[in-house]
């Protein structure tokens, strides 16, 4: 198995190399400095931001602690400093070792408890405190009842993720990188016989003993002859791999929260069937299309419009044709004219944002469908993949 990296191997082997390489002081002080404009915009001087379920990026992003269980991070913008609560106890060591810019403590065994009486000791109860993660019910009730108002600040998150910056384009890199890996693991060990089970092995198989981590791993199994599936599945189901089969999937490793994401439509026979080989040429045309069109100022309505050829040859699409990735599914997220993903945003594309371009293309009954696609990022002078694998069709593959 081999990987043509050309002109970011060097990046990427070193960031795999150092084990858990720390952002800069540089690009932490970015990010504290956003914050603090987003907080202001909001009138507040008090942020919380939330995870819990391994969910919840906005604790990482400020601090640097993949969230496990439960954690919290408390910046106080009036007096500068930031405290950390992390559950369960046993988990407090190796996030007091990897969090930056804050003091780490036990959430103790009441999260909502801990809370306010933090807020209580900062004299929330004059201050208007800003939310972002995903915060319970209950637990938002209290915080309300301890503060003087609480806002949400998920959307505020959200346009603070929008355009990465270098550092963070480099550690999406290492994603796409892993991702690439583990489509090819999948290609190479693609075989009759095979239930969907042992395909997610093939793919964690290949960047697991690099450090990586699952982010996504879907696969769409089923017959060209007599399809029923037009779309990767999220689960598998132990279905399994037969002669004459398409095996549409969708694959995103992920390297310190960084994940790339790369959509692939193979076989392990001599060659697609006519109308699979029409859905894949549809496909890599849309492809195309959109990517010719993402640069700085292009409007979500260009990019849509840019897929037409989807419709023009009587197709549709049932996954989203487009959707921001890296920090989360970020705007713009895009369907196409016949299966619009609701209004259009109001946005332009800037430099440095990073999406998925995912052309879907599927019959009108969504029984059949391919997928072509990976993770770009908007450049001054147009877009540029993340990934280095060829688009395909990948037929004649797998083991013999």
């Amino acid at each position: 198995m081999s990987l043509d990296t050309t002109g970011t191997a060097g990046r990427v082997d070193a960031l795999l190399r150092e084990g858990w390489p720390r952002f800069s002081d540089g690009e932490r002080t970015r990010r504290r400095e956003a914050l603090v404009q987003a907080a202001a915009e909001q009138g507040c001087d008090l942020v919380i931001a939330y995870g819990a379920d391994r969910a919840g990026s906005a604790v990482p992003w400020l601090c640097g602690w993949p969230v496990t269980r439960e954690a919290a991070l408390v910046v106080d913008l009036r007096s500068g400093d930031a405290v950390l609560f992390v559950d369960f106890h046993n988990h407090v060591p190796l996030a007091t070792e990897l969090a930056e810019d804050c003091e780490v403590r036990w959430t103790g065994p009441s999260t909502a408890d801990t809370l306010v009486e933090e807020l209580s000791r900062r004299g929330a109860a004059q201050r208007r405190v800003g939310i972002m993660g995903p915060v319970t019910f209950g637990l938002h009730g209290r915080l309300a009842a301890a503060a003087g108002e609480v806002v949400g600040m998920g959307a505020a998150y959200t346009r603070m993720r929008l355009v990465k910056s270098e550092e963070e384009l480099d550690r999406l890199r290492v994603g796409a990188h892993l991702s690439d890996l583990a489509v090819l693991a999948l290609r190479d060990g693609l075989r009759a016989g095979l239930v969907d089970h042992q395909l997610s092995d093939l793919v964690e198989r290949a960047y697991v003993p690099l450090g990586g981590t699952t982010h996504i791993h879907y696969f769409g199994i089923t017959s060209m002859a007599d399809p029923d599936r037009g779309a990767p599945a999220q689960h598998t189901t132990g279905r399994e791999v037969r002669d004459g089969d398409v095996v549409v999937t969708e694959i995103s490793a992920a390297f310190q929260g960084y994940s790339g994401q790369v959509l692939r439509t193979m076989t392990t026979a001599a060659e697609l069937t006519p109308m699979y080989r029409d859905l894949h040429d549809v496909a890599g045309a849309a492809f195309d299309a959109v990517c010719s069109v993402l640069r700085p100022g292009t409007t979500p309505a260009e990019i849509v419009a840019a897929a037409g050829v989807i419709e023009d040859a009587g197709y549709t699409i049932v996954d989203d044709l487009v959707h921001g990735f890296g920090g989360g599914y970020l705007p713009p997220v895009l369907g196409s004219r016949s299966r619009p993903a609701g209004p259009l945003p109001d946005l332009v594309l800037e430099e440095g944002m990073t999406l998925v371009v995912q052309p879907n293309v599927t019959t009108l009954d969504h029984r059949a469908g391919v997928q072509t696609g990976e993770l770009m990022v908007v450049t001054a002078s147009g877009a540029e993949s993340l990934h280095g694998v060829p688009r395909g069709p990948w037929v004649g593959i797998g083991e013999r």
